[in-house]
């Protein structure tokens, strides 16, 4: 069972105060995708970061990033993710 829902006075500070949308899959409402080329890709995680929809994801080494992907059953192909990169590792191509 999960916790009750905060209200917003109780919310921490910095906390999230709504459920992400990883609660349903919306992926399919994209026209473009994102695409990571992970050889550019410098793990500075602003694309985690910055993405409203949580699809960024992260697998963790330790205390180390090992690796950065996009989960695309959660994206909605929004592109921020695409401009913050400061590698420009992230290219928006139209969804096929």
């Amino acid at each position: 069972m999960s916790a009750p829902l905060k209200k917003w006075h109780e919310v921490p500070i910095a906390g999230i105060p709504f459920l992400p949308s990883t609660e349903y899959k919306t992926g399919t409402w994209r026209s473009f995708r994102p695409v990571l080329d992970e050889s550019k890709c410098r793990r500075c995680l602003l694309c985690w970061v910055y993405c409203p929809e949580t699809a960024i994801r992260v697998e963790w080494d330790g205390d180390r990033v090992k690796r950065v992907y996009i989960d695309y059953d959660y994206c909605k192909g929004c592109g921020i993710c695409s401009r913050e990169c400061p590698a420009k590792a992230i290219e928006m191509r139209p969804e096929v």
